[in-house]
C-alpha cells in the first residue's frame, strides 16, 4: 500500500517578530484538505524510496504473513513486526509520486498482508473474511484506501502524542528577538503571577490575532563542539486569549493596555512574559527517510533541562535547515568511545575506543540552525555532546 509524506506546509501570515518564527510550521486543517503543489523536496523523498518493496534481506527474522491493525498501532511500529529497520517502511509500502500531497492511511482492523515476489518483499492492504464464512488460506487483495485527517482514527506514522506539545511549545530564535514582542505589562489585581481563568494585561502589536503563547526569558543554545551560538530557545509558559483591545484614557491620554485571559498553563504567567499568536494545529503525516548526505552533528541539549535522556524524549541537535536537515530524518546516535590504555606492550600507551551506535533520532521540527528530534530507540542514556549521524 502506497504511503504518502506530509502536506507541504503553508503558513499563514504571522505579525510580530517571534510569529514569523513560531506558525512558519503551521497549515490549518482547512488547508490540509486541499490540493497542494508537490515541493522539490518532497519529489525527492519520494524518489529516494520509490520501489516495488525492499529485498528479503530486509525483512525480520520472524516476519509474518500479515498483520491485523490494531487501535494504538503506529506505521513505525508495525514496520517493526516486517522489518529489520522500521523506519525504512516508506520503502516497504512504496511511494506514489502521482498521489504524494496527502498521505495513504490505514486503519485499525484492516489486515496488512505480508506479499514476496521474487527477491522483494511489500505489504498489500488485504480484505478481510466476511461473517460467518469459514478460515481460508486464500487473502483476496484490493486497492481500497481511504485517505483522512490523522484525527480521523487513522493510524499514525509515529506516536504523535509524544511531540504534539513541542510543534507549539518548541522555538528557536536567531537573535534574542522576545525582547520585540508583545508583553504583560500587569496581572489581575496586582498578583505576582496568574493561572489559568486569571486576567492579565498586554501591550504591544498584536497584529488581529486573538490566540497567543506566551514566553518567558529565552537560553542560548551552544553548539558543543565550537561553542558557537546556534540561537535562543524560547521557555514556554502556557496560552492566552485576546478579550478587548488597547486604548487610551478619555483625561490624560495615557495608555490603556489590552485585556487577556489565561486558557492554559505549563507554568504560571507574570509581568514581562512575552506573547506570540498560536500557530494552527499540523495536521501533516510524518515520512521517515534518510539524509541524502553524510550528517555530522552532536546533541544540543536535551528539553527540558535533564541531564540525559532517554527514549521517547525529545533533543535538540546542532544541525538545521541550512545543513540540509528535513522533518523526518531518521538519524543514528552514537555514545562518544572511552579512554582505555594498551597494557599489552613494552609501555603502557593511551588508546580511544570506538564510538558505539546508542539509538535513532526523529526530526519533527527544524529550524535554521537547529532541529528538535525525538529520540526513537536509545540503548544508553543520551548526554549533550552526543554524536549524531545518518543512520
Amino acid at each position: 500500500m502506497p504511503v504518502r509524506p506530509p502536506f507541504p506546509a503553508r503558513p499563514r501570515p504571522a505579525p510580530g517578530v517571534l510569529a514569523a518564527l513560531v506558525v512558519a510550521a503551521a497549515a490549518t486543517a482547512a488547508q490540509a484538505q486541499t490540493s497542494l503543489p508537490v515541493t522539490p523536496a518532497q519529489r525527492a523523498t519520494a524518489q529516494q524510496v520509490a520501489s516495488n518493496g525492499v529485498p528479503l534481506s530486509a525483512l525480520a527474522d520472524n516476519a509474518p504473513a500479515s498483520h491485523t491493525v490494531q487501535r494504538g498501532d503506529t506505521l513505525w511500529a508495525i514496520a517493526s513486526i516486517f522489518l529489520k529497520t522500521p523506519w525504512r517502511w516508506p520503502e516497504l509500502w512504496g511511494m506514489n509520486l502521482q498521489e504524494i500531497r496527502n498521505p495513504h492511511l490505514i486503519y485499525p482492523g484492516q489486515v496488512l498482508v505480508l506479499v514476496k515476489d521474487g527477491d522483494r518483499a511489500r505489504l498489500m492492504l488485504g480484505r478481510g473474511q466476511a461473517d460467518g464464512q469459514a478460515p481460508t488460506n486464500t487473502v483476496k487483495l484490493s486497492p481500497r484506501v481511504r485517505s483522512e485527517l490523522l484525527d480521523g482514527g487513522a493510524i499514525a506514522s509515529i506516536p504523535l502524542q509524544l511531540i504534539t506539545p513541542f510543534l507549539n511549545e518548541a522555538v528557536v530564535l536567531n537573535d534574542d528577538q522576545l525582547a520585540a514582542a508583545p508583553r504583560i505589562v500587569a496581572t489581575q489585581e496586582g498578583r505576582l503571577q496568574v493561572s489559568r481563568g486569571e486576567t492579565a494585561y498586554v501591550r504591544g502589536d498584536l497584529g488581529g490575532a486573538r490566540s497567543f503563547s506566551l514566553f518567558r526569558q529565552s537560553k542560548p543554545l551552544r553548539d558543543p563542539v565550537s561553542n558557537e551560538l546556534l540561537g535562543h530557545e524560547a521557555t514556554y509558559i502556557g496560552t492566552a486569549d485576546f478579550v478587548r483591545a488597547d486604548g487610551r484614557t478619555p483625561v490624560g491620554d495615557l495608555p490603556v493596555p489590552a485585556t487577556f485571559v489565561m486558557t492554559s498553563v505549563r507554568q504560571e504567567a507574570g509581568v514581562g512574559d512575552r506573547l506570540a499568536p498560536v500557530p494552527a494545529r499540523d495536521f501533516s503525516a510524518y515520512v521517515p527517510h534518510a539524509p541524502a548526505g553524510p550528517v555530522d552533528a552532536r546533541v544540543v541539549s536535551i528539553y527540558g533541562e535533564a541531564l540525559t535522556a532517554g527514549q521517547n524524549q525529545i533533543v535538540a541537535i546542532n544541525r538545521g535547515m541550512r545543513d540540509g536537515i528535513e522533518r523526518g530524518h531518521v538519524l543514528a546516535l552514537w555514545r562518544a568511545g572511552a579512554a582505555a590504555t594498551d597494557r599489552t606492550g613494552e609501555k603502557p600507551q593511551p588508546i580511544q575506543l570506538p564510538d558505539e551506535r546508542a539509538g535513532l533520532l526523529f526530526v519533527f521540527r527544524v529550524f535554521d540552525r537547529v532541529s528538535y528530534a525525538l529520540i526513537v530507540t536509545a540503548l544508553d542514556p543520551i548526554r549533550r555532546g552526543d554524536r549524531v549521524s545518518a543512520p
